[in-house]
């Protein structure tokens, strides 16, 4: 019997057909799932522009980029508003990223095995929890503490933004820095540990560097929640749209764009100045935030090549 054309008695060509058929099917599906993606992004941005870029026209430049945001009498200096932006998500990223990391290397590197299974959920649990509940927990307790220990006009500044921004960052930052580090494979961290090295330096010199793109991927993901965040810091920043002066202004109150869109939006006027206005803000929190995604792939892309470099 020739082997090569014998077909098994339970395959028979209806099956056969019928199995293709579906195949094809799910390719299909899962094609039309990948492009769709692409195509919803494109029709948000081209919504966004179709009601923004009419605000180019209608306000001058000198006001559209002035320092004064205070559309009741026709200022919409956008720079305030990106500046509490930028400030708050910097300060949650000096936050965030540190506390992360340390945490990611501690369960998956020094915890014992019953306290990561313990760990490892309460982590996952925490990045579910609503911004708004973070955003009455900072009104309630930081805010007050804030004031009292910094001796700080009001508590309502972009350092507690910054810093309960950083804790919605935190959980991603662990979740997704903690499966890269334990992907990591285990003959790494022998061969470290054959040659004399201490667990410190296996893990700073050997296990970091090894899981560096994942790890970089969480740090992204982190920002970028932090960057499009609106309950917390309209809850908890003051809402003051002043000019950014530097760090020190985290002392401050200020407004991000997302809490400026989500206060005022429901009380404009469709189709005026000020609407367009907050539908141009959003395209420039848009192109924030697709500037972060490209960086995060172009740094995760440079950090694969040169691992496959060295490992070849």
């Amino acid at each position: 019997m020739d082997i090569k054309t014998f077909t098994p008695p339970s395959l028979t060509k209806e099956k056969l057909r019928f199995t293709q058929v579906f195949e094809t099917l799910i390719s299909l599906t899962i094609k039309a799932a990948g492009y769709s993606a692409i195509v919803f992004v494109l029709m948000i941005f081209y919504f966004l522009l179709s009601e923004g870029t009419a605000a180019i026209g209608e306000i001058p430049p000198q006001v559209l980029f002035s320092t004064r945001w205070y559309p009741v009498e026709g200022y919409f200096g956008i720079w305030p508003l990106i500046g509490g932006s930028l400030l708050v998500t910097v300060g949650a990223t000096l936050f965030a990223v540190p506390i992360g990391i340390s945490t990611a290397i501690f369960i998956s590197e020094i915890a014992p095995r019953w306290l990561r299974e313990i760990f490892k959920p309460i982590i996952e649990i925490l990045a579910g929890l609503p911004s708004v509940v973070l955003g009455f927990i900072g009104i309630i307790a930081l805010a007050p503490n804030l004031r009292v220990l910094l001796d700080l006009p009001t508590g309502l500044t972009a350092l507690t933004g910054s810093i309960l921004l950083g804790a919605i960052a935190i959980p991603t930052i662990v979740s997704v820095a903690e499966d890269a580090l334990d992907g990591v494979p285990r003959s790494y961290r022998d061969a470290a540990l054959a040659i004399g090295a201490t667990r410190w330096q296996t893990i700073w010199r050997v296990t970091l560097p090894a899981a560096r793109s994942g790890v970089l991927t969480g740090i992204m993901l982190g920002i970028g929640r932090a960057i499009g965040e609106t309950m917390t810091v309209m809850m908890v920043t003051g809402n003051a749209p002043v000019i950014v002066r530097g760090l020190s202004s985290l002392f401050l109150p200020t407004r991000t764009m997302t809490a400026t869109i989500a206060a005022e939006m429901g009380e404009v006027a469709k189709g005026s100045v000020h609407y367009h206005m907050l539908f141009l803000i959003g395209v420039v929190l848009f192109i924030i935030s697709l500037i972060v995604n490209i960086t995060a792939s172009a740094l995760v892309f440079r950090s694969n090549k040169r691992s496959d470099r060295i490992l070849s």
